[in-house]
């Protein structure tokens, strides 16, 4: 059954960050979203910034930075008609694997198993990251995670979308909801309604329903599959300090 995200996100205060793909409803159109979230001052302290093909994330303060271990990296990087989302140093990962032009589809997958879940316990979040196929809109999330918040034991799950209906995508995020420690996501992606063509519009929908405390950036991108061309749209909650 498809849900609708705005409702599911605007009823978690804290899903942590979180990544959405599908087809728009024309099924002309990939969308990605990808949203980050903070309790503490250090990871509200970021915007996200553009590079060439994605996003990078800074500190908004460079002078209230006190920890760039898992505040900063590549969210979002283009590979030849691929687009890679996730929500740590781990894009760069996938992104060294699948250019590796010697081991034709040593990509996705075995770029993750050389990773495993972040090293902040006791919550030990998880990494989630995604692939997009910028011809066909077919796409891949997956998460790495803890057994029920053993740090010895990591899981990988990967879930894949060859032919993605026009109109729905799925939904993952790091947290299942705010917890101490914050509980991990569980199950497979949820499956959601994409209701917009308008990157601009589907992002203003999803930005209004992130909690207002807890939201800090939030990322979209919009290609049109006959060409692969793409919009992006960013949207963050804090000023990055001129230095």
């Amino acid at each position: 059954m498809k849900i609708n995200l705005y409702e599911y996100l605007a009823g978690n205060d804290y899903p942590g960050r979180g990544i959405c793909i599908g087809k728009t409803p024309s099924g002309k159109k990939a969308m990605i979203a990808y949203f980050i979230m903070g309790r503490s001052v250090n990871s509200r302290n970021r915007v996200f910034d553009t590079i060439k093909g994605g996003i990078c994330t800074k500190a908004a303060d460079p002078s209230k930075m006190t920890d760039p271990h898992l505040i900063i990296y590549n969210p979002v990087l283009t590979l030849g008609s691929t687009t890679i989302v996730t929500n740590g140093d781990q894009t760069n990962t996938i992104r060294d694997f699948m250019s590796r032009k010697k081991f034709p589809g040593f990509g996705f997958e075995a770029a993750l198993d050389t990773r495993t879940f972040e090293d902040d316990g006791p919550n030990w979040t998880p990494r989630v990251s995604g692939v997009v196929d910028m011809r066909a809109g077919s796409y891949k999330l997956s998460i790495l995670k803890s057994c029920d918040g053993n740090e010895k034991s990591v899981q990988r799950f990967t879930f894949s979308y060859p032919y993605p209906l026009a109109g729905e995508g799925h939904f993952i995020s790091t947290y299942k909801c705010n917890g101490t420690p914050i509980p991990s996501y569980e199950g497979e992606p949820l499956r959601v309604i994409i209701d917009e063509e308008n990157p601009d519009k589907y992002a203003s929908k999803l930005w209004k329903a992130l909690n207002e405390d807890n939201k800090v950036s939030l990322f979209v991108r919009a290609i049109d599959l006959a060409t692969r061309s793409y919009k992006d749209v960013i949207i963050n909650k804090y000023k990055a300090v001129e230095g």
